[in-house]
C-alpha cells in the first residue's frame, strides 16, 4: 500500500473540479484504432471519470488520479458518471473533443461501457479503467481494479468468525451491471457455504448506495425478525443497514460486514458498530493507473497484462488503527 507522506502529498497537490470542463487541448499521442502509439513528450490532458463523487471511495479515486496526473506533467479534468452509460458516453466525447491525450475511467456498466471504451479507442486516446472491468479484452490498455474474489473471502472468513458458525443473516448485494457485485457475492457464498449452520434467509439490491442499503434493509429485518447477520457487498450500504437496525433498537448483537474501508466505515469498526471492511487498494489502483498511462504517452508502451487485480486488506478493531489516512493503511 502507499505510504502516508505519499498520500499527504498528492491529495495537497491535487484540486479536484468535479464536471467536465477541459483545462487544455493536449492532442492524442497514439494512433487511430487501438493500435500501439509512437511515444512522445508527456503533458496535455487527462481526462478522469469516476462514478459518484459523493461516495468517498469514488471522491478518492478521482482525487488521487488527478492529483498524480499533476505531479506528472499533465492537466486533468474530473467528471462523474453516477452510473448511467448515456452520460458516460457524453463525457467520453467531451474527452475527445478536448483532444485527451488519456483517459482514467471507472466503467459505468461491464457490457455497456464497452462501445464508449470503443468510441475512445477509435479515436487514438488511450483507455485505462479502474475499480471495475468490462466484458470485452483488448480495448482499454489495461484494467486496475481490486482482488474482489481474494477481498470477499476474507471478508467472509471473518463475518463466519464473528457469527461463531451459526445464524440468519441476508445480504445486501452491490449494483447488478458491475461485476464486482456478483464476485463479492460468490466470494462470501463459497466461504459460508461450508458451514450449514449459517442461513442465509434474504437479499436484496441495494445498487452500493446507503440509502438503498437502510431501505431494504429495513424491509429484510421487517420479513426476518431474529436476523443475526447483515452482509454487505459495501460500506455504503453496510452502514443504511446499521442506521436502520439502530433506528429499530436491533443493532445489538446482530454482525454487519461490510466492504470498501471507507472512512464511515472505519469510524464504525473503531466504535464496535461494523465487525469488519475489507479495504480495497483505491488510493493505489488510481495513481498505478495514471503512471501506466505516462508511460504509454511517453514511449508507447502498454503494460504487458490488461487485467490486474490487486489484494485487499481485512480491517477489524485489531489493526483499524493502521487506517492512517482515507483509504491508506500502514503497517
Amino acid at each position: 500500500m502507499l505510504k502516508k507522506k505519499t498520500i499527504g502529498a498528492l491529495i495537497a497537490a491535487g484540486g479536484l473540479a468535479i464536471g467536465l470542463t477541459a483545462c487544455s487541448s493536449g492532442g492524442g499521442s497514439t494512433d487511430g484504432g487501438g493500435e500501439e502509439g509512437t511515444g512522445g513528450e508527456a503533458g496535455g490532458l487527462i481526462t478522469i471519470i469516476v462514478n459518484d463523487p459523493a461516495n468517498p471511495y469514488w471522491k478518492t479515486e478521482g482525487d488521487l488520479a488527478s492529483a498524480k496526473a499533476e505531479e506528472l506533467g499533465y492537466e486533468t479534468t474530473v467528471g462523474a458518471h453516477e452510473g448511467d452509460t448515456n452520460t458516460e458516453n457524453t463525457l467520453i466525447d467531451t474527452a475527445i473533443a478536448n483532444d485527451s491525450v488519456a483517459i482514467i475511467l471507472d466503467p459505468a456498466n461491464a457490457d455497456g461501457s464497452i462501445g464508449a471504451v470503443k468510441k475512445a479507442d477509435a479515436a487514438g486516446i488511450p483507455v485505462f479503467l479502474v475499480n471495475a472491468e468490462i466484458n470485452e479484452a483488448g480495448l482499454a490498455k489495461a484494467q486496475l481494479v481490486s482482488n474482489n474474489a481474494q477481498g470477499a473471502a476474507l471478508g467472509a472468513q471473518e463475518y463466519v468468525k464473528q457469527m461463531e458458525e451459526k445464524g440468519k443473516y441476508v445480504e445486501l448485494f452491490g449494483a447488478p451491471s458491475d461485476n464486482n457485485a456478483q464476485t463479492r457475492s460468490n466470494g462470501f457464498s463459497t466461504v459460508i457455504s461450508q458451514y450449514p449452520e449459517l442461513e442465509k434467509v434474504g437479499e436484496e439490491v441495494a445498487n452500493w448506495d446507503r440509502t438503498e442499503g437502510h431501505d431494504k434493509a429495513q424491509a429484510l429485518m421487517q420479513a426476518n425478525p431474529d436476523l443475526d447477520g447483515v452482509l454487505a457487498g459495501n460500506d455504503e450500504m453496510a452502514l443504511g443497514a446499521i442506521a436502520a437496525l439502530k433506528e429499530a433498537g436491533d443493532l445489538e448483537g446482530v454482525v454487519v460486514g461490510g466492504f470498501d474501508g471507507a472512512p464511515d466505515a472505519v469510524e464504525a469498526v473503531k466504535n464496535g458498530e461494523m465487525a469488519y471492511t475489507v479495504l480495497q487498494p483505491v488510493a493505489e489502483f488510481s495513481q498505478t493507473a495514471v503512471e501506466m498511462a505516462d508511460e504509454f504517452i511517453r514511449t508507447g508502451e502498454a503494460p504487458e497484462t490488461e487485467k490486474q487485480a490487486i489484494d485487499c486488506i481485512l480491517i477489524t478493531k485489531d489493526n483499524v488503527d493502521n487506517m492512517v489516512s482515507p483509504f491508506v493503511y500502514e503497517e
